[in-house]
């Protein structure tokens, strides 16, 4: 087996045509098989996903094993091919939209998962009841959400150029528009700030939606994300909760 990359809590391995996801032993099982579960889910919504195959045991930890795509990362590709940038700006966002587009009626809902996170967090009391309070009056929609859609997790297959989504682990089913402002904030916490209005523009136009509407969604979704993650991320993030202003 060989390393394709190492983040936090879980080694990636290629072996053959699969990839193996080896989570820590310290990662929680319950975590491990949700995300299983919602790879499933998704995959059920006919979109361009690498195929699950098994939940197993690799050296008493707990792993998943799905089918290896070959290709590269839409973000390896924007870095070699800077003057196609427009043109993968434009497919990410058309992905995003098809994405948008699906049901997966079991998927945990966005709304409930953002609550729990903004009670998780160690904001003030005030500002966590202001947070909630706007959460709780957002539009309710019931839209596959990805949770992490970043260049990053979209893959290109060699050859026949077929984009694969991966990392479903935080997906939801919810507002299409705070998956948009999560996915502008990673642009953001990765330095890629002209990227990150070009997206949001090209988001805006292609959905027909008010960038005003998705601004709303920024404090709420930077404070949901504030609970997990590096601690100059959360300086970051919490940097965009302080834009909520009390009436």
């Amino acid at each position: 087996m060989k390393v394709i990359s190492e983040r936090v809590n879980k080694t990636i391995y290629r072996d053959g045509d699969t990839v193996i996801k080896v989570f820590d032993k310290s990662y929680s099982r319950a975590n491990v098989l949700n995300e299983a579960l919602n790879h499933a889910r998704a995959e059920e919504t006919g979109l361009n996903i690498p195929e699950l195959l098994e939940v197993m045991l690799v050296d008493g930890k707990w792993a998943i094993k799905l089918e290896y795509i070959e290709g590269k990362t839409l973000s390896a590709l924007m870095a070699e091919n800077p003057e196609k940038e427009d043109e993968y700006l434009e497919l990410f966002v058309n992905l995003q939209l098809e994405m948008h587009s699906k049901k997966a009626p079991l998927l945990t809902k966005l709304k409930d998962k953002m609550m729990r996170k903004i009670s998780e967090s160690d904001l003030d009391a005030t500002t966590r009841y202001e947070l909630h309070t706007r959460l709780d009056g957002m539009p309710k929609h019931n839209k596959v959400c990805h949770g992490d859609f970043n260049t990053s997790n979209i893959i290109i297959e060699e050859g026949t150029g077929k984009a694969y989504i991966i990392d479903w682990s935080h997906a939801t089913q919810g507002n299409a528009s705070a998956d948009t402002a999560r996915t502008y904030l990673l642009f953001k916490l990765a330095g890629k700030d002209e990227l990150a209005e070009k997206y949001m523009k090209l988001f805006c136009n292609k959905s027909d939606t008010a960038r005003q509407y998705i601004d709303k969604w920024l404090p709420i979704v930077a404070a949901s994300q504030s609970v997990k993650g590096k601690p100059e991320e959360r300086e970051f993030l919490l940097r965009w909760v302080d834009v909520v202003d009390y009436e």
